[in-house]
């Protein structure tokens, strides 16, 4: 299988951004800026004001591909934490290769940034916000075959 960024879709992107096929027909995947980028930039459909202490989870619209024994690293983008004090809420998300797809949300990433300065932070249309970055891992080998049934959170049940 051939791993990739694509949008969600236009019913997905209604149900949990706006219903505004304008918007969404504007939506440009995440890109590599650089041959040696390692990270994949998620850019900004609209405008995103995050005031300081505030949080706020950004739907990237936003799903990917991957393959067996990959996974997608979610990070903020280095110039964001150090010159402006903008945290990614659990630092690194991660992003399994079964999110895709599944049964309640598609495999949308969401992105939930916070404000630690003091002034507000202001993502333009446009502006790349965070990065991704695809990597290989490795297993013990004493595997479960549990199946993910739901979206963010999900494998934090009794039943997967």
């Amino acid at each position: 299988m051939e791993r990739k960024f694509e949008k969600i879709s236009f019913k997905e992107f209604a149900k949990d951004i706006k219903d505004d096929k304008d918007l969404y027909d504007d939506v440009i995947l995440p890109i590599r800026k650089t041959s040696q980028s390692a990270g994949y930039d998620f850019v900004a459909y609209d405008k995103v004001i995050i005031h300081p202490g505030e949080i706020v989870k950004i739907p990237s619209s936003y799903k990917v591909k991957l393959n067996a024994n990959e996974v997608l690293f979610i990070v903020v983008r280095s110039s964001m934490g150090f010159k402006y004090n903008i945290r990614l809420c659990n630092q690194v998300g991660i992003i399994d290769a079964d999110y895709y797809n599944n049964d309640t949300n598609e495999g949308h990433i969401y992105i939930a940034l916070q404000n630690e300065g003091n002034k507000d932070f202001v993502i333009e249309k446009g502006d790349a916000y965070a990065q991704g970055i695809i990597l290989n891992y490795l297993t013990c080998g004493d595997e479960n075959n549990n199946k993910r049934s739901g979206g963010i959170g999900s494998t934090n049940t009794e039943e997967i």
